[in-house]
């Protein structure tokens, strides 16, 4: 990591159409906009599943009835599993690209989230009967050791270009994904890796996600600290003479990161460009102030992974596609775009 403020990204201020109908909007009222938004399509999800169940269904609210136990036992947890971690890891990605200063590192391209399913994996082989908590703590670990390897490399190179670093990344968590897929396939647990670290809601109910409010409660954290964030991406020099203590904002902000994907992980597997492709969408509209843009990710993310979802219900009706091959499929096409924007001469 260098002395200089990261770039924005080449092409950001020439983003034709939408981009440029929501740059003119009030940024309270492109939040508030967004928000209602999310409302809408949140209240709408509730009612779509294989369960057939309709707003007239709980205005009669009967305990015994089946569609309300279908609504309370499984609606609104998926909903708030996924708001959970759309939001918190579009924030974490917000952060991690603002402590690194690169708009293509998320934990999804530094190994992070990889690191934390070999952490998963080693609480499984080791700790097999362990609670949940303890083999959360140690995904978290492993997702923090990951990361810390991941910007001792990035500081070794002698040419860190804005695209080479996440290519790094990219190939660190190759690495750690193979090793994981070797562990899991000598202890017979691969079906079981596949099944943890693919992203999916189909099976989160009541008492199996509230892990999750854990990241909720380190999102506010994170808006709490922006502007801490926001000094110590604009380089050592400029953070200490604000009186900013660098190294303990920056590794504190990486910790929140790791907390961030251990949990997501153990409770809902992996879910592959969320953290990337979000807040560089939400900066080319909203700028790089990061208290400014933090809520707007935070809706934008959570809004994201609530239409996949919708998504991954409604394709191949009446079974389901994993969410995490859905946002998958859409987010890499959108980290190409983002991509070959950034290249010289790129639109």
């Amino acid at each position: 990591m260098s002395g200089a403020p990261a770039a924005p990204l080449a092409g950001a201020a020439a983003s034709p159409g939408l981009f440029d109908w929501a740059r003119s909007m009030n940024g309270t009222a492109l939040t508030v906009a967004a928000l209602a938004l999310l409302a809408a399509v949140s209240f709408a999800s509730l009612f779509i599943g294989v369960s057939d169940v309709t707003p007239l269904d709980l205005l009669r609210w009967d305990n015994s009835d089946h569609q309300v136990r279908v609504f309370v036992e499984s609606r609104v947890p998926r909903l708030a599993a996924i708001l959970l971690t759309g939001s918190a890891m579009s924030v974490s990605g917000l952060i991690m690209q603002t402590l690194v200063r690169n708009r293509f590192v998320a934990p999804s391209t530094s190994g992070t989230i990889s690191s934390a399913s070999l952490g998963l994996l080693v609480a499984s082989i080791w700790f097999g009967s362990a609670s949940v908590f303890l083999k959360m703590s140690i995904a978290v670990a492993f997702a923090m050791a990951g990361t810390l390897l991941f910007l001792a490399l990035v500081q070794r190179l002698r040419h860190p270009d804005i695209i080479v670093v996440p290519l790094v990344g990219i190939m660190f968590g190759g690495v750690i994904q193979a090793i994981t897929v070797y562990f899991a396939l000598r202890h017979d647990l691969l079906q079981s890796l596949n099944a943890w670290t693919n992203g999916d809601f189909s099976g989160t109910l009541r008492g199996r996600y509230e892990l999750l409010y854990i990241v909720g409660g380190l999102t506010i954290i994170s808006y709490l600290f922006a502007n801490r964030f926001t000094l110590v991406g604009m380089g050592r020099e400029f953070a200490v003479n604000l009186g900013v203590h660098y190294e303990r904002v920056l590794y504190g902000g990486l910790t929140l990161v790791a907390c961030v994907s251990g949990v997501v992980v153990v409770v809902v597997g992996s879910i592959p460009f969320l953290g990337l492709i979000v807040p560089n969408l939400v900066t080319m509209v909203m700028g790089e102030n990061l208290r400014r843009v933090l809520p707007a990710t935070a809706i934008s993310g959570a809004f994201f992974v609530l239409a996949c979802d919708i998504l991954s219900r409604t394709l191949r009706y009446p079974y389901e596609i994993p969410v995490g091959s859905v946002v998958g499929v859409g987010g890499g096409l959108i980290f190409i775009i983002l991509i070959l924007r950034n290249r010289p001469g790129g639109r």
